[in-house]
């Protein structure tokens, strides 16, 4: 059956949904076909931020350049990312939402295949910038798509699939980076984009078509708003990305940055709530629990990205694993998620109050940093597998129920608007997630050391468990001097692991704290009421 018999079939009059109705299965048949669609290509994406980190040093070596330089190629994606995903609800109406992703889905195919080929460095970041740009606009897109497609109790199903995909892909994206890179070569870390992009674009330009209450082509350009948020987050950006590389604001750029971050954001947002047709809409902050999921899902990318950062850093740095190990033991928090995602759909098509369900995950996913704060330098695979697996099976319980509670009270017509805010949120979320355990292992490893070292006195060097290891060491055939010397090297090597310890386990309990404290917002969130022919509605979601 072709597109257009798909569409005479979706148009049809509602009638009741009948198993044996031929019109109801190929309406079924489409959305699914859609949702396979538009989570493909959110993953394709979502793979990008996360799985050209471990390349970087093979990236360097073959472009001729520094490891420092060299990550330019990630600040460059996450910049030009961050510049259009606020814009990309205001994009859909104005070019259209199908025009909209088929432009986006074919300059990241065609950005990755740039990417690969590229012969320098400069070449390189400028792909980048070209794939950040077309890549930020496909997740709130996607999500945008299925919350349009898919009617009432159907949408926890399609937000589950959808998101089963886009909380894997960045666990997962490391250990295939570190696949490909040393099986290959890191150009196919973006070649591998090119059949996901075509197979994406194809079903999107047979399956996906524009509601009828898309506008296109009869909006305003305001040229100044964008030019304000392309300099206000560009430079919030970078700042988040090279803050602690230039140690925050004792560096002259950072602090400029900051500068033009808050002016140039700051009047963004009084522009956008004073203009008649807003590039942004920030009024939909008027809907207490759209307010309340903002809140919470930039805790969760805080969380989330940070710990990506934070888990595979612990791995290699203090329990001497490669970072091949470090990726699979990673694996488990994945599959985990993987697996109780249908669950998740499952129940929320048995119509369970999704409060309930995201403040459980919260707990069970913030009880398990806990568990991670109890690791040693003696710590295996075994110690951190079930906190990895309860970590998991918590993420699964959380994302979905957030973005179905958050998006329930947002009429059709703002739903590509919300999502774009909802991306921003988590993406800086993520982007001060990453940058604050970065400055947290540096800065609290330097303070526990200044401690740890205020108890190491000439006496101590006299105990008798110091006098053991130079005694050891004088057996391998090292004189008086030098058998001292090197232990008290092994003293001071095991006194800077002990205080990298501490800041690993600080930083874990910072994040387990963090997810049960926002557990009480969820009581300003309402259960979503669903329209089986349209979105969640709630009642009393207007704040005040």
């Amino acid at each position: 059956m072709g597109p257009s018999t798909i569409s005479q079939a979706i148009s049809a009059p509602a009638q009741a949904p009948v198993a044996s109705d031929p019109l109801t299965r190929e309406a079924a048949r489409r959305r699914w076909i859609i949702a396979i669609a538009v989570m493909s290509s959110a993953v394709m994406e979502v793979l990008d931020t996360s799985v050209v980190n471990v390349s970087l040093p093979h990236i360097a070596g073959s472009l001729s350049s520094s490891t420092e330089e060299a990550t330019w190629v990630l600040t460059s994606y996450i910049v030009a990312n961050a510049i259009i995903l606020p814009i990309t609800g205001w994009l859909a109406n104005f070019l259209g939402r199908k025009r909209l992703l088929l432009t986006v889905v074919t300059g990241f195919t065609l950005s990755s295949a740039l990417c690969g080929a590229a012969r320098s460095l400069p070449a390189l970041i400028i792909f980048r910038v070209l794939q950040g740009t077309t890549g930020g606009g496909i997740q709130p897109l996607s999500q945008a798509v299925l919350l349009e497609e898919f009617p009432g109790k159907e949408r926890g199903k399609a937000m589950a699939f959808w998101g089963m995909g886009i909380i894997v892909a960045p666990i997962f994206g490391p250990t295939l980076g570190g696949w490909i890179t040393d099986n290959s070569t890191w150009r196919w870390v973006f070649y591998i984009n090119l059949p996901v992009g075509i197979l994406s674009f194809i079903l999107i330009a047979l399956f996906v078509f524009d509601p009828p209450y898309i506008r296109r082509g009869s909006l305003r350009v305001d040229l100044w708003g964008l030019g304000m948020l392309a300099l206000g987050m560009g430079s919030l950006q970078i700042m988040l990305d090279k803050g602690q590389e230039k140690d925050w604001f004792g560096s002259g750029l950072i602090r400029a940055l900051a500068v033009i971050a808050a002016v140039f954001l700051s009047a963004f947002v009084i522009r956008e709530l004073m203009a008649k047709e807003p590039i942004v809409h920030f009024r939909l902050f008027r809907y207490r629990p759209f307010t309340t999921g903002i809140a919470l899902v930039t805790i969760l990318g805080f969380v989330l990205y940070g710990s990506l950062v934070l888990l595979p850093l612990f791995m290699q740095t203090l329990l001497g694993w490669t970072a091949t190990i470090a990726g699979v033991w990673m694996s488990p928090r994945g599959i985990a998620t993987a697996l109780f995602m249908p669950l998740v759909g499952y129940l929320l098509g048995r119509n369970w109050d999704e409060r309930w369900m995201l403040a459980s995950a919260f707990a069970v996913a913030g009880l398990s940093f806990f568990g991670f704060s109890h690791m040693t330098l003696q710590s295996g695979t075994w110690d951190i597998l079930w906190d990895l697996v309860l970590q998991g099976a918590g993420l699964a319980f959380l994302f979905v129920p957030l973005t179905t509670l958050t998006m329930a009270p947002i009429p059709k017509e703002e739903t590509g608007y919300a999502t774009s805010l909802y991306s921003v949120m988590r993406n800086i979320g993520s982007s001060v997630g990453v940058s604050f355990v970065t400055t947290a292992i540096a800065r609290r490893s330097q303070f526990h050391q200044q401690i740890l070292a205020a108890h190491i006195t000439p006496e101590s060097l006299s105990r008798p468990e110091f006098q053991a290891l130079a005694a050891t060491l004088r057996e391998r055939g090292l004189d008086a001097t030098a058998a001292a010397h090197g232990a008290q090297a092994l003293v001071y090597q095991s006194l800077q692991q002990q205080s990298s310890l501490l800041s690993y386990v600080e930083s874990f309990r910072v994040m387990g704290v963090l997810f049960l404290a926002i557990i009480p917002l969820i009581a300003l969130m309402q259960r979503a009421k669903h329209d089986e022919a349209g979105p969640a509605r709630q009642h009393g979601t207007h704040s005040g």
